[in-house]
């Protein structure tokens, strides 16, 4: 399993219509091969300022899958006039702790 992160910078005064086009947008990376989850959180210290993580089977149905996809421009129209600037986005993987006492 593989994690999106990337923090949205939304520009000032849309953060309604933000919130709107996200919930369009949404519907179409739920649809795509990997997808697992999603969450969109909103900063309580910073107005405008999002989360947005995203569980994906692989790296390779992010950034091969949906990024090459008819689906991205979708997304892509619905979602990036919004940023300010354009986030930076990381994905990451779970670590599985080994237990060293039992050796």
């Amino acid at each position: 399993m593989i994690l999106e992160h990337a923090l949205l910078q939304v520009k000032s005064g849309r953060s309604a219509e933000f919130e709107t086009a996200f919930g369009r947008a949404e519907q179409i990376i739920s649809s795509m091969a990997g997808f697992r989850t999603l969450s969109l959180s909103r900063c309580l210290e910073r107005p405008g300022t999002y989360l947005l993580l995203v569980e994906w089977a692989s790296l390779e149905d992010h950034v091969e899958g949906f990024r090459k996809s008819p689906q991205y421009a979708q997304w892509r129209s619905l979602l990036h006039d919004f940023y300010d600037p354009f986030p930076t986005v990381e994905h990451y993987e779970r670590v599985d702790f080994v237990d060293r006492t039992t050796s």
